[in-house]
């Protein structure tokens, strides 16, 4: 399955042939590029994230939630 990071509507990024090592940092971007050791890319047209209320969910190959953040006014 793989690790994953979706959004509240459930638009989901796949972390293909890449394994989050423990505390590593790595920037997820929405757009097009090529993919390094610290950047990873979407490469998708339209953007993802809401800037008003939205909550980013990561989760690990067995589907348990990693670690999870809201921002907004609505978030649960």
């Amino acid at each position: 399955m793989g690790w994953t990071l979706s959004d509240r509507p459930h638009h989901t990024y796949r972390f293909h042939h890449y394994r989050p090592a423990g505390r590593a940092t790595v920037r997820i971007h929405t757009g097009i590029g090529r993919d390094v050791r610290t950047d990873l890319h979407q490469d998708r047209r339209a953007y993802v994230w809401n800037n008003d209320t939205d909550t980013a969910t990561l989760r690990n190959q067995r589907g348990r939630t990693v670690d999870s953040i809201s921002w907004g006014h609505r978030h649960r």
